[in-house]
């Protein structure tokens, strides 16, 4: 069934509480998805990354083949915030004045620790990846929950705050050509920038300024768009049939509808037999209970179950044996009542 949802996808992001499995049926579902002659890429978002181990191969942040047809990239945030500041620092050494370059350096380095530059910088990176893979389809395995659903919700953060840049700077040229027009451009005016002819200084300045901007706003508004359409990305949210788990999934949920992105399909993990014993059958029905609860919550959303296995999920065979389990495993379909 999410093998289904996913075969005409763009995007297939994988979420939910830690340690519930979300490594495993995001690599899962991507094999699946290449055996069906789609060319995959997984990528891990999840800062604690597992890919590599579950796949027995060193996994980094730059693209490696997997299996046929399937890449895997891990995202490391603090590489991509650091990479990302360089590049900001290079933009605004060039754009800003020689004696400004000690204020740009200090800004950056406060900048660097600051609350949300990593989460800015794997966003962007993000839909770098997303935009740019010749991939049929991403496969997004993402960081337990709360921080999944602040990187659903930045691309609209992030747009909304390039928007308000690119006000600012259009408020800024209108208020230095008003200057201009009044003769107020004496020498005192080119001296700030740097000598020269300043008005083409200027002029080519605020040119450059709003050409990064545009270009980030596209990227975020490009990113969002996808997110927020259902007939090019599914959401699945991962969990365990427990009590914390469910009540996590509900939470992720209702944050993910606030910031327009579907969930398409709940995975239960792990699910407990229920002909194997006095106590996986009292297990199973402990579970039973926690999943009549989520369906009374969520009874739109499919539900597919995958088993318990006896063998921990390693390597490609491993792997290949959940893939099939995903592909046949029936779903319980959404409730109409």
């Amino acid at each position: 069934m999410l093998t289904d949802l996913a075969a005409d996808r763009r995007v297939v992001v994988v979420g939910g509480k830690g340690g519930v499995g979300k490594t495993t049926v995001a690599s899962a579902l991507a094999l699946a998805q290449a055996r069906a002659g789609r060319s995959v890429l997984v990528v891990s978002t999840d800062p604690a990354h597992n890919l590599g181990h579950l796949w027995r191969r060193r996994v980094g942040d730059g693209v490696v083949r997997l299996a046929d047809g399937l890449d895997g990239l891990e995202v490391d945030p603090a590489r991509t915030a650091e990479e990302h500041l360089r590049a900001v620092a290079r933009t605004m050494r060039r754009l800003m004045p020689e004696h400004l370059a000690g204020e740009v350096d200090r800004h950056l380095a406060l900048a660097r620790d600051a609350p949300g530059t990593h989460e800015a910088a794997v966003l962007e990176r993000l839909a770098e990846v997303v935009e740019d893979a010749p991939h049929d389809l991403v496969v997004l395995d993402t960081a337990p929950s709360g921080h999944t659903a602040r990187l659903m919700a930045l691309p609209e953060t992030m747009s909304a705050w390039t928007e308000g840049l690119l006000r600012r700077q259009e408020r800024s040229s209108r208020f230095g050509a008003a200057l201009r027009a009044l003769g107020a451009e004496d020498e005192e005016a080119a001296g700030v920038l740097g000598g020269g002819r300043p008005r083409d200084r200027r002029t080519d300045r605020d040119a450059e300024i709003r050409r990064v901007l545009l270009r980030r706003r596209a990227r975020f508004t490009h990113l969002r768009d996808l997110l927020t359409d259902e007939e090019r990305t599914v959401f699945a949210v991962v969990l365990a049939a427990e009590r914390l788990p469910v009540l996590e999934t509900l939470e992720l949920h209702a944050q993910l509808e606030r910031t327009g992105v579907a969930v398409g399909a709940l995975v239960v993990n792990k699910r407990s037999p229920a002909d194997a014993g006095e106590l996986l059958a009292r297990r199973r029905a402990q579970e039973e209970g926690h999943l009549a609860h989520l369906r009374d919550r969520l009874p739109g959303v499919p539900l597919v179950e995958l088993p318990l296995l006896a063998e921990e999920v390693v390597g490609e065979d491993a792997l290949g044996a959940v893939a099939d389990l995903l592909t046949r495993a029936p779903a319980r379909p959404p409730r109409t009542s």
